[in-house]
């Protein structure tokens, strides 16, 4: 089946937008990238974006928008379906994809809380929200077991910020979920996902933190002060 041209216009730090390039590269499809500053959005993607958001992607003529829904269709014009067959358990595969929506939208709250105890109750949420995914994973490598799903492009995203945030603080988000925990490293040695992000990506993120003016831009100042720069 030839597959029509695909180019997918993103953004460095998006997790949304890495949600697609992971599928890209689970499924080995040929595209072309593109990356545009959100704080400077270019004339021509307002003009194709609905929502002035990213990831969309460009099908020949054709634009599509929303992560979910790219990544559907690039799962669905390739072999080899991300999604489980049986359609109960497909429904709650989306329904999970659903909720890594309000984790994003927590850890967004997250890095925004100027004070600390804003900082706290948003931390205390994504303990709540990480402890009703575990008992669903029962100690299995990704979420449907052995095989990779599109809830695993989905919670690798997520699970990366993590990887940033504990180069500042001990946060102890995972301590009562062990099969999060467990998730969370094997999805952090995937290929798919070690690739979805640009070189500098940590780089990028911590300094994108330090300018938040919120509780966790102190932190990172602390960290800028106690470490070099990161080159990867």
């Amino acid at each position: 089946m030839s597959l029509p041209q695909l180019e997918l216009i993103s953004h460095n730090l998006c997790p949304y937008v890495q949600r697609a390039i992971i599928v890209l590269l689970e499924k080995e499809i040929a595209h072309s990238r593109i990356y545009i500053d959100l704080s400077n959005k270019p004339d021509w993607f307002n003009q194709i974006s609905p929502l002035g958001k990213v990831p969309l992607l460009r099908v020949g003529d054709e634009v599509l928008f929303e992560s979910v829904v790219i990544c559907e269709y690039l799962d669905e014009i390739t072999p080899s379906s991300l999604h489980p067959s049986d359609p109960l358990i497909k429904a709650k595969h989306r329904a999970w994809i659903e909720f890594s929506s309000s984790i994003l939208n927590t850890i967004a709250s997250l890095y925004n809380a100027v004070t600390e105890e804003v900082f706290e109750q948003k931390r205390q949420d994504l303990i709540d929200k990480f402890s009703r995914l575990e008992p669903h994973l029962q100690g299995s490598k990704y979420f449907a077991g052995e095989s990779f799903s599109l809830v695993d492009t989905v919670y690798g995203p997520i699970f990366r910020y993590f990887d940033v945030f504990d180069k500042l603080a001990d946060f102890l988000i995972f301590v009562d979920t062990p099969n999060v925990r467990a998730w969370r490293e094997n999805l952090k040695v995937r290929p798919s996902i070690q690739g979805a992000v640009v070189q500098d990506y940590t780089q990028l993120l911590l300094d994108f933190l330090k300018q938040r003016n919120s509780y966790l831009s102190t932190l990172t100042a602390n960290f800028y002060q106690m470490k070099p720069r990161l080159k990867g």
